[in-house]
């Protein structure tokens, strides 16, 4: 059993604390969260808590986690691109395809199996058996960067800069459609659809999301884009792409291309890389910038639409 202890600040208070404590425990799931609070595992001031509890300013929550009852994660020797590494976090340039972390349906073949391998003992356990060493993730479909931690003490500290948004994080996108203005900045909630608890919406009342982009290249019917994250909702460049009338080449979650479009490129799933992650060193506060060059399925699609 894990147990936190939270003080509400003046600029928390009035939030639902189910929206509350998934952005206070970096990479455990709201829906989690709900059962665990359904469960009777939080209490503000002393009093068993609902998930729809607004909190206030100074209120005092406590939240136990139950320890997890998951599958074997087994380590396997799975090659990995490592971008940078010492003795406190590791950096991944994840390929398409891959799994950060086991879930439902993939307990094996994650970049977890093959981090397991690679540090063995050394991963931090925060966030527990089926995550370990995880503090963030992209989408399986999604490239590049990913940082893992190898003790508590940096998965902590760097949770933080995740928190506080001060974590760079600069992803090459190919969207449809040509954009107009050279840059522009989206802020616009996202949340779980009502109708459809898979997908991320702009929700009135979600949380806030902001998402600034730059055009790199201009093509006939598309546009290659750096968006530069300044918080890290889930989906979130998807989201905010289709919600300017620009969804990502490839998107057939979000976007609205037919199926003859990937066959044509020859994609699968969603033309996002995480180029650029930058970030304060835990140990050395030193700051490291690391950049996954762009995957060759990428390359070559940028090399077609330019000669299109």
């Amino acid at each position: 059993m894990k147990r936190y202890l939270f003080t509400i600040e003046d600029e928390s208070a009035g939030e639902r604390v189910d929206r509350l404590l998934p952005s206070l425990l970096e990479g455990v799931s709201r829906n989690y969260l709900q059962q665990v609070i359904k469960d009777g595992g939080l209490t503000v001031n002393g009093k068993t808590a609902k998930p729809s509890l607004k909190v206030k300013d100074g209120d005092s929550l406590e939240l136990e986690l139950p320890d997890a009852e998951s599958p074997d994660i087994l380590p396997e020797d799975i090659p990995l691109d490592i971008l940078y590494e010492d003795s406190d976090v590791i950096v991944i340039n994840k390929p398409k395809g891959m799994v950060v972390h086991p879930a439902a349906g993939h307990y094996s073949g994650t970049m977890v199996n093959a981090l397991m391998y690679h540090c063995g003992d050394s991963l931090s356990g925060i966030n527990g058996c089926m995550r370990p060493g995880i503090v963030h993730r992209i989408d399986k479909d999604t490239t590049g960067s990913v940082i893992a931690c190898k003790n508590d003490n940096a998965h902590m500290k760097l949770s933080e800069q995740f928190k506080e948004h001060s974590i760079k994080r600069s992803y090459r996108a190919i969207v449809l459609g040509v954009l107009k203005d050279d840059e522009g900045t989206i802020d616009a909630p996202i949340d779980r659809l009502p109708n459809d608890r898979k997908k991320m919406g702009i929700v009135p009342g979600g949380r806030r999301a902001v998402t600034h982009y730059k055009v790199l290249e201009r093509f006939k019917d598309y546009t290659y884009v750096e968006c530069r994250l300044e918080t890290g909702r889930t989906h979130q460049i998807r989201v905010h792409m289709t919600h300017i009338g620009h969804p990502l080449l490839g998107d057939l979650v979000y976007g609205k291309e037919t199926s003859s479009l990937n066959k044509r490129f020859n994609l699968d799933g969603q033309t996002l890389h995480a180029m650029e992650l930058g970030f304060i060193h835990p140990a050395s506060g030193e700051l490291v910038d690391v950049i996954a060059p762009l995957p060759a399925y990428f390359e070559h699609l940028l090399e077609v639409l330019r000669n299109s």
